[in-house]
């Protein structure tokens, strides 16, 4: 620039040469001065050219119009430096501008790392503080404390020299820290939140906006229009596929656990998200889990749960999901969803009827509840309580105010402004607990639950139950010892329990030194076989009393009392004595000093309570159709019916044509029948097998027939046998088709002896009996082998003769029986005959009987036989069968 200005003023002087011109009037002049002192100069200028002297300085009129053109240019020059600096301070501001965007983006960038980032140190994580501590999750803060003073004395560095004691200190403080917390201990009961190595905020700082350092930048009219509502929540609730196999599934057998799945770019999610909270606020202190799922990072858990579009709720209730498909912006619909999904008859609803029944319904070893309300349904907390205790508690629900509970409310003076939980144990009479408040805490419920879940006297009914109630303590200084009475599933047995239960109340020892319990025994027989198997044991268990400690789940020592529990005819002093020697043996054995003589090894119980495999079936029918109605919308639910009503109208068809087919076939088959020869042989009928009796036969014959079989077998000899074998099988044919019969022959050489040891033995008086075989031939025997009885034919036996056969038979029989002299009178059977016999003559007429004529009268005594209208013989045995 100060060249360009020297330049410009040479050429000035240049023109101005010969002129008589002050130098001051240039001289130290710049460009930068302003326009009004050049206008000056030039007015000086012309002044003296008018007022000097004609002979000197003469300015000519072409000269005048050079300078005006050299005073232009000049301005032209001093109008493009000043653009020129103005362009300069331009760029500079707008490297300022630039600069100071860069410093913004950065200083943004470390805010948000910051809030990201830790607030506290990191360290290890914390495990389950109740474990640390060993108490249960419904400790309540003295419980706590005491545990923590005593467990602070153990594993203080300077009281002991364990290498891990100083890291136990630590974690022993930090649990009663969490546990003490109200707010860090709700955190982990529901979602498991130590806050060890996180930000110590609150779960609500989303609702705090950072302010943005471009907003400056960008101007302040813009602002996006969900900014009050934070996604990070979602982040911080949310769960992975393995959380929920190894927590939700296990946490939802107790309380259900709501899940909610968004994605980050999921407007709609953020809309839910004050929904999200109420539920949080109102459902997480009943005990109801929430937590949320990213279902772009967990795609596996969506496609398991069925999850379709975002955002989406599911509860996991007794280890199975269904899907919300209501609105997700009504809480009252929500909470209407997870009442519908309880367990049928949760809650049992009592009045005046069934208050008996229910409360003695203990035999299935859970104590009885009764919650009062003045509504018509019991509330939530109350559901959410039943099905977190169903295992030990009965819930029952009875309305305040109606006329069918006025009086059970008066019988337990029950406040109809305030509910009011009661538990019952064996005693209906009175409760043992008793809570009554306008909203009762599910705390409060828990705790005194907790302490009364278990009857006075309970049964071991699964492994679950002797855990709880026999827990093994083996590393405690103190033992826990359990008094089982060994019973059985009877009324008979019920005396000796209410004897050993009476003898529970009365003990001196507190639950948790000793407790009494019983088994049964027809229920748990390997559990009381390892006890019963060893030394010391009785020889039958049954009314004895085992005293046993556990080791672990598996080992446990034991002692027997010698003596019976309770016996039929005891005396009430002879009981009080057997009850004092179980507490002198109780307490001897509760001795630090005292061991237990005998150890066994025990399987795991089996569970009395568990289900039949027809209430497995229907479990998982009625699962199988919950499935259905959830997985299934409306829209998708007629074409389903429509594709299985075509597949019932296939099938139907199906059928009918099969049927017709198979008509068809038949007729085509009877045409063929027709159009053959006619003198195709007939098909075989049954044909009948006449059996000869021997030694290998007879017991197959006769004594080892079924009941209501019978077996008829025809008398011949050798001579007879070709002549009346015919006879006899067609007089026997039109049975041939009746399976309880059976036909045969007896050749009287071969049993002679058997046919005449049976006449004996049919007769009242036993004798010895002379038989002529040839007056045996064509007798029929009809014998029952399992009844030991025979009925008889033969032509000349006045049973098979017209008129008063059966008067005729018994006069035969009596005289047969007091005569032994007259050897004729039994000549129709087979008996000698010697002489004339005393009956008369039309009686006893004796005409002469051909061989082919004997069995004329058979067709006729079968139909007898078999309308039961013949005379029986009963014999005490069947005598053997001997053949010659």
């Amino acid at each position: 620039m100060s060249n360009f200005t020297n330049l410009s003023t040479s050429v000035i002087n240049a023109s101005n040469k010969g002129n008589e011109y002050p130098s001051e009037n240039f001289t130290g002049s710049t460009f930068n001065e302003p326009l009004d002192k050049i206008t000056t100069l030039n007015n000086n200028t012309k002044r003296e050219k008018v007022d000097g002297p004609n002979e000197q300085n003469e300015i000519s009129e072409p000269h005048c119009l050079n300078v005006s053109r050299i005073v232009c240019i000049v301005n032209f020059l001093m109008k493009l430096i000043l653009f020129d600096q103005k362009v300069e301070k331009l760029r500079k501001n707008v490297r300022n501008i630039v600069s100071l965007a860069r410093l913004s983006l950065v200083l943004a960038t470390l805010s948000i790392v910051i809030q990201l980032l830790p607030l506290t140190e990191a360290a290890e994580p914390l495990g389950n503080p109740y474990e640390i501590l060993g108490v249960s999750r419904h400790a309540t803060i003295q419980d706590i404390r005491k545990a923590y003073k005593h467990l602070v004395k153990e594993w203080h560095p300077d009281k002991t020299d364990h290498p891990a004691a100083e890291n136990k200190f630590v974690e022993i403080i930090k649990a009663y820290e969490l546990l003490t917390d109200p707010e860090r201990r709700k955190k982990y009961d529901n979602h498991g939140i130590t806050e060890e190595g996180m930000p110590r905020q609150r779960r609500d700082s989303s609702h705090f906006n950072m302010p943005d350092p471009l907003e400056d930048l960008f101007g302040g009219n813009f602002k996006f229009h969900y900014q009050n509502r934070d996604i990070t929540l979602f982040h911080k609730m949310s769960i992975t596929y393995r959380a929920f196999e190894n927590m939700i599934v296990p946490k939802s057998y107790r309380n259900p656990q709501f899940i909610l799945f968004y994605s980050d770019w999921c407007f709609a999610c953020l809309q839910v998200e004050p929904t999200w909270r109420r539920l949080m606020d109102e459902l997480e202190p009943l005990g109801v889990g929430l937590s949320t799922a990213h279902a772009e990072r967990e795609p596996a858990l969506a496609r398991r749960l069925g999850i379709h579009s975002l955002p989406c709720l599911a509860v996991t209730f007794d280890g199975r999901t269904s899907v919300y498909k209501e609105s997700l912006f009504s809480v009252q619909k929500v909470v209407e969803f997870l009442r519908s999904k309880f367990p049928y008859k949760l809650v049992q609803n009592i009045n005046e009827d069934n208050m008996n029944t229910f409360l003695s319904g203990w035999f299935d070893n859970r104590v009885r509840a009764l919650v009062f309300e003045r509504r018509e349904s019991a509330r939530l907390r109350y559901l959410l309580m039943a099905f977190h205790h169903r295992d030990r508690v009965a819930f029952g629900f009875v309305q305040v105010g109606k006329s069918e509970s006025a009086s059970i409310t008066t019988k337990y003076k029950v406040s109809g402004d305030l509910d009011t939980l009661l538990l019952f144990n064996e005693n209906s009479e009175k409760p043992v607990a008793c809570v009554s408040m306008k909203d009762i805490p599910s705390e409060t419920m828990h705790n005194v639950i907790a302490n009364n879940k278990f009857l006075t006297l309970p049964r071991l009914s699964n492994q679950a139950m002797l855990d709880s109630v026999c827990p093994p303590e083996w590393q405690r200084p103190r033992k826990r010892l359990c008094a089982i009475l060994i019973s059985q599933n009877s009324p008979v047995h019920d005396i000796a329990r209410h004897k050993f239960r009476q003898a529970a109340l009365e003990s001196p020892y507190s639950i948790e030194r000793v407790r009494y319990t019983y088994v049964y025994k027809e229920t748990q027989p390997e559990f009381v076989s390892a006890l019963s198997s060893g030394e010391g044991s009785p020889l039958d268990p049954l009314w004895h009393i085992v005293i046993i400690w556990r080791r672990d789940a598996n080992h446990l020592k034991y002692e027997w009392l010698p003596n019976e529990w309770f016996q039929t005819n005891q005396g009430d002093a002879q009981w009080n004595e057997t009850r004092q020697s179980l507490e002198q043996t109780i307490q001897r054995l509760l001795r630090i000093s005292e061991a237990l003589p005998y150890a066994a090894e025990v399987v795991e119980l089996t569970d009395e309570h568990a289900q039949g495999t027809v209430g497995r079936l229907i479990g998982r029918a009625l699962l199988a159709v919950d499935y259905i109605s959830d997985s299934l919308t409306k829209e998708q639910l007629l074409p389903l019916l429509s594709v299985v009503a075509t597949l019932l109208l296939i099938g139907a068809a199906g059928y009918g044509m099969s049927y017709l087919l198979t008509l068809e076939e038949a007729s085509v088959q009877a045409q063929r029948a027709q159009c053959k020869d006619n003198t195709k042989s007939v098909p075989s009928q049954p044909q009948l097998r006449l059996h000869e009796v021997r030694a290998e036969k007879y017991n197959g014959l006769v004594r080892l027939l079924k009941p209501g079989c019978r077996t008829i077998i025809l008398l011949v000899d050798a001579q007879s046998r070709l002549k009346l074998l015919p006879v006899f099988h067609r007089a026997v044919w039109p049975y041939r088709k009746n399976k309880t019969l059976m036909f045969g022959h007896l050749s009287l050489e071969r049993g002679l002896e058997w046919y005449k040891k049976i006449l004996s033995l049919s007769l009242p008086e036993q004798r010895e009996l002379n038989v002529n075989p040839k007056n045996c031939v064509g007798t029929v025997l009809s014998l029952n082998g399992h009844r030991k009885y025979f009925c008889m034919y033969h032509a000349k036996h006045p049973e098979c003769s017209k008129g008063k056969g059966s008067k005729r038979m018994e006069r035969m029989t009596k005289q047969l029986s007091l005569r032994s002299d007259d050897a004729e009178a039994g000549a129709f059977i087979g008996f000698d005959s010697s002489s004339d016999s005393d009956v008369s003559h039309e009686e006893t007429k004796n005409d002469i009987l051909y061989q082919d004529k004997l069995l004329d009268g058979l067709p006729m005594w079968l139909d007898r036989l078999f309308e039961g209208s013949t005379h029986r013989y009963y014999v005490n045995y069947w005598p053997d069968f001997t053949a010659k």
